[in-house]
């Protein structure tokens, strides 16, 4: 036996007790909706795709662009119109194209070098981002860092697609959700150790400081493609791979035709309300007097913390039913958001205290967590092998659309009222989570 081939056989063996440790399936072949091709293969693609996603969410994390990213464009004094910008660009750009882009994937047997390339240009964006903050400032560091999100935004819908097709051919259903959960928690983890070492060190108001983790983060995207690139994956259907936009006009069908799967968009849509609902925590927590550090702190923590805690139960919880978990997310963000919404329009002296909005932010942070998970598994669950690239493309098209449309409305409800854009929001949330509640049920 040559030292390679021993080198192989002893990262398959890690590989498969690192499957059997998360998933608590002791037969590895157990396979219920991937190919033969895949099944054997199953434990080396799920430890690679969970190492994939630990190094990435990792790198996401330390960019957060609704808290890293806006302090410190404001740091180096750029506009405000620039800053406004980032939060829906990021969100709505990574989705919106995803239709076009999916056509080109459905041309190609083999799709993760999508998500490969994707990851690339993703941290070729992040290290650009850190350069733009140590060199410029101003306005010209504001527009430039909005360029750099667009670029980042694009990349990362070509990563969702190829991400969730892949996922769908390698790993069965039944351990999808306890994959997202485990690289969920991991990397929420690290995040929260970096923001406590923040607090503690002082050395949170440092532009060199977060400019550095940036760095960092772009090297995290660059080891997470490295590490894609090794996954196992056997060439998969390529129908559906036409003129991308009679592609894309005809996917949006989709919807009309599977009246389940138009029922989840919508599900989907409203509970965007659990995602947008973050800032408004923050810009409330300012408003009664929670700022400095010690409030950022608190906010940062608590997100972290509830992720950390919250993914691999989330996760497991998927994979017996996806909708039940939306459901959930959905009802907990909702119900802590109409509370803190309510508090602050009576002016109640529960909101002076930093712990009070860290808490909320938790149960905000659990809610959301939920929500995500369920979601992101129940669109490849609902999918067969050859309409998931086009399910995944169709839902977060609209929903990108949604997002920009959302996002304007709540910042003119904002420009009233703070508590009335948030109320506004935690009510979407909880029409989604009971809409989620009439979805089918498709983890059997």
């Amino acid at each position: 036996m040559t030292s390679e081939t021993a080198s192989g056989n002893a990262s398959r063996v890690a590989a498969t007790n690192i499957y059997e440790i998360l998933t608590g399936d002791e037969d590895a072949r157990v396979c219920k909706d991937i190919p033969d091709s895949a099944c054997d293969a199953q434990p080396v693609s799920f430890t690679l795709q969970l190492i994939a996603q630990v190094l990435t969410k990792i790198g996401d994390g330390l960019m957060d662009v609704k808290v890293v990213l806006a302090w410190l464009m404001s740091a180096v004094g750029a506009p405000g119109a620039a800053i406004s910008l980032i939060a829906p660009l990021r969100e709505s750009l990574s989705m919106a194209p995803q239709l076009i882009v999916a056509a080109f994937i459905r041309r190609r047997p083999v799709r993760k070098w999508f998500w490969v390339v994707g990851a690339v240009l993703q941290g070729i964006a992040v290290f650009a981002t850190a350069t733009v903050f140590l060199t410029l400032e101003g306005a010209t560091a504001g527009w430039s860092v909005v360029g750099l999100v667009i670029l980042f935004s694009l990349s990362r819908g070509i990563c969702s697609i190829a991400a969730k097709d892949v996922l769908g051919k390698t790993v069965s259903r039944g351990r999808r959700g306890t994959l997202s959960g485990y690289a969920t928690s991991a990397s929420a983890f690290v995040i929260l150790a970096f923001g406590i070492w923040l607090n503690l060190t002082g050395d949170g108001r440092s532009v060199t400081i977060l400019s550095q983790a940036l760095i960092i983060s772009a090297a995290l995207w660059l080891a997470g493609a490295v590490v894609y690139a090794l996954l196992p994956e056997a060439p998969g259907s390529t129908g559906g791979g036409g003129n991308a936009a009679a592609v894309a006009i005809e996917s949006l069908k989709l919807v009309f035709d599977d009246p389940d799967f138009g029922k989840f968009v919508l599900s989907r849509a409203l509970l965007l309300g659990t995602a947008l609902s973050g800032p408004y925590f923050a810009v409330l927590a300012q408003s009664s007097g929670v700022d400095g550090l010690q409030g950022l702190g608190g906010l940062m923590v608590g997100s972290a913390l509830a992720g950390a805690l919250s993914a691999p139960v989330w996760g497991r919880l998927s994979d017996v039913s996806s909708r039940l978990v939306m459901v959930a997310g959905g009802m907990m963000a909702g119900l802590t958001g109409i509370a803190i919404g309510l508090l602050d329009l009576s002016n109640s002296v529960l909101l002076t205290s930093p712990y009070s909005f860290a808490v909320a932010v938790f149960i905000l942070g659990l809610g959301h967590a939920g929500v995500r998970l369920g979601r992101k598994t129940y669109v490849v669950d609902i999918a067969t092998s050859d309409t998931r690239s086009s399910y995944v493309a169709v839902s977060n098209t609209i929903i990108g659309l949604v997002l920009l449309a959302i996002g304007g409305i709540s910042a003119l409800v904002a420009s009233l009222s703070i508590a009335y854009a948030l109320l506004m929001l935690s009510a979407m949330a909880i029409a989604g989570a009971a809409l989620s509640l009439s979805l089918k049920e498709v983890e059997e």
